[in-house]
């Protein structure tokens, strides 16, 4: 049987390549992650810091690593024989493999070539790999090339990326006793791990000192030295929790987008790291304010006209709770998503100076109210949509058609509206999230020309060849430039005198407050010349908020967020309305009798929101973000769904 396992053992053991190869085979891979200015924001899977000659650090750092590992390392040819037969007793008497005896040679040959595992015909081929690789390497280069690639523990691979990971300094200019501590670490990087345990880290590294000190590396009073003063660990870096959402979201695309063509990858993203963190605090300090009155989270994202993606944030902590509230969480946008009726409203024929009744309204039993239950008669389209009137808005829907309405809102890239809606579609019954939303409004915001949201600019290999680059070209137009205009012009009135006035911040803006049924979400998405921006607020669990409403706490936000982003920029109107198109003429729309008079809707079920959200499918290749769950038609016709809480009553 002997025979046999020598057999097995050496027809599968690897081919060596060149030494050259062996700095980069099989090695675990990684991403880079850069902001639009091209500086390091945090790397996501291996970081495998530039390497580091025995020749550029202290004496002490390699010796560190022979006396923790491997302290008669020049004196063997590979395999030390010792070490084998003391392992070999251990084993043999707990009938199994319970200790290791591998040389620094051998653990090159495991991390290079083999998996972990403690088994006999993997030592096998660890003590035959590792007497070839002392064949062609010399023991400094062995030594070497252990110290640049062995495991560290998070996520960090070779000393220089070690020693930026847990103390903040180059392997160049580590101290004796930071030397020790990264020595301890390749025998249990987990259990180890001084970010997890820094007693049972510093009590292995005086151990490591102990053995330094026996083979008169270094002097009773050095260990003393180093043992008196243990080395502090780097603070853990603010941008991680900031940026978090982003590399998560960036993470997924980028590989796609490589299509895995390189094992290390440096993703350069749209995101500005200055606004990332004021939005990162926006959102902290809107929850921390609302937490009294049942808003246990938010999330905020903010766009330039060409739809980079500056700000992303998916939550009140990212290491609180990964999950994703601006693209993963689909909710209610209640009256947020009216200015799409309208939209679909000015695209049929109607203007701003309209007049419409807002007066109570019956659709096959269904009676949608306004907040405050109050009615104004007879108003202009732009005060409906400025006030927010549901009745103006559910009129308008039925003018038109849910199913047009549907439609143009699917163009503006609301994928999840249903083909065919039921008219609570009007008071924004389906569900979208966030950053889908907050690009919809971007059209108006770009003169009807529709962007794409992107959060890659690039991705290059480790050698810097690019393997993407955002490709420009020209958005298409898919609604009318003056119609466009127009609705600017009426959500600017959100802003001056509707719903909207928390929001207001001295510079030209237009936007939408949002309320969805019983308080449990609210909206405000709003844009100037350079930003389009939304704010969501709400509980995870679906729970009702103490009455918060889009035109307050999310509004609040949203001005506190805008205001930095236009910190220094120049003061800019909107575009002047373009002159109508006369060979587009527009069609009328039915009349208020036809409209009263039409067939009973069928109202959708509705659905409970109540539960936890759950994480989105995987995106396709084609798709720039991981897309949500198909929409349940849960518009109801209970009076909660249409009482849109916007926070001002009718006047």
């Amino acid at each position: 049987m002997g025979l046999s396992v020598w057999k097995l053992a050496f027809s599968d053991v690897p081919t060596l390549p060149d030494k050259a190869a062996l700095w980069s085979l099989n090695q675990p891979p990684g991403i880079t992650f850069l902001d639009r200015d091209g500086q390091v924001i945090a790397t996501r899977g291996s970081r495998h810091g530039q390497v580091v000659g025995l020749d550029e650090m202290p004496a002490y750092v390699p010796q560190a690593f022979l006396a923790a590992e491997d302290r008669r390392f020049y004196s063997h040819p590979g395999v030390d024989v010792i070490g084998v037969l003391r392992a070999a007793w251990a084993d043999l008497g707990h009938r199994r493999v319970v200790q290791g005896g591998s040389t620094i040679t051998q653990q090159v040959a495991r991390n290079i070539f083999l998996s972990p595992d403690q088994t006999l015909r993997r030592k096998l081929q660890e003590a035959v790999l590792a007497w070839r690789i002392e064949q062609v390497m010399t023991k400094a280069e062995i030594l070497d090339l252990y110290l640049n690639r062995i495991y560290f523990g998070e996520g960090a691979y070779g000393i220089e990326a070690a020693a930026q990971t847990y103390f903040g300094v180059s392997a160049r200019h580590l101290t004796l006793a930071q030397a020790a501590v990264l020595a301890a670490l390749p025998k249990a990087p987990t259990r180890l791990d001084p970010t997890n345990d820094l007693q049972a880290a510093l009590g292995r590294s005086r151990q490591v000192l102990m053995e330094m000190r026996d083979a008169g590396w270094i002097t009773p009073a050095q260990v003393g030295a180093a043992a008196a003063a243990p080395p502090a660990l780097v603070a853990g870096k603010p941008e991680e929790e900031d940026f978090g959402y982003i590399l998560d979201l960036a993470s997924q695309r980028a590989r796609l987008l490589a299509n895995n063509r390189a094992p290390d990858l440096i993703v350069r993203l749209t995101v500005d790291r200055k606004l990332q963190a004021a939005g990162a605090s926006v959102v902290r300090d809107g929850v921390a304010e609302g937490r009294r009155l049942g808003a246990t989270q938010a999330a905020l994202v903010a766009l330039t006209p060409d739809g980079a993606v500056r700000v992303l944030v998916g939550g009140r902590s990212y290491r609180d709770s990964p999950y994703d509230r601006a693209t993963q969480a689909l909710r209610q946008p209640g009256s947020a998503f009216k200015p799409l009726v309208y939209a679909a409203a000015l695209e049929a024929g109607a203007r701003p100076e309209d007049i419409r009744l807002d007066q109570p309204i019956h659709f096959a039993g269904w009676s949608p109210e306004n907040y405050g239950g109050g009615h104004s008669g007879a108003v202009t389209i732009a005060q409906a949509l400025a006030r927010s009137i549901n009745t103006v808005s559910v009129r308008l829907a039925q003018e038109v058609g849910p199913d047009k309405v549907a439609a143009l809102a699917r163009r503006f890239g609301l994928a999840m509206i249903p083909l065919h809606p039921s008219l609570p579609i009007a008071l924004g019954a389906y569900e979208v999230d966030l950053l889908d939303l907050t690009s919809a409004y971007q059209v108006f915001q770009n003169d009807g020309r529709r962007v794409e949201p992107y959060l890659i600019s690039s991705v290059a290999d480790a050698r810097g060849d690019v393997l993407y680059r955002h490709p420009d070209f020209l958005e298409p137009q898919i609604y009318d430039p003056r119609r466009a205009g127009l609705m600017t012009r009426m959500m600017e009135g959100v802003i001056d005198h509707g719903t909207g006035t928390h929001a207001a911040f001295g510079r030209p803006a237009a936007g939408k407050t949002g309320t969805s049924q019983n308080w449990r979400d609210a909206w405000f998405v709003g844009y100037t010349p350079d930003w389009v921006s939304g704010v969501w607020v709400g509980d995870d669990h679906g729970r009702s908020m103490a009455k918060v409403v889009g035109g307050d706490l999310p509004a609040e936000m949203w001005r506190k967020f805008m205001i930095v982003a236009h910190d220094g920029l120049p003061v800019r109107d909107f575009a002047k309305l373009p002159d109508p198109d006369p060979e587009k003429p527009p069609t009328d729309l039915v009349d208020e009798a036809a409209a009263q008079d039409a067939p009973p809707v069928a109202a959708p079920t509705t659905a409970d929101d109540g539960q936890s959200p759950a994480p989105p499918p995987t995106p396709g290749p084609a798709d720039p973000r991981p897309s949500g769950r198909q929409a349940d038609f849960y518009a109801s016709l209970a009076q909660d769904l249409t009482r849109d809480s916007d926070g001002q009553p009718p006047q």
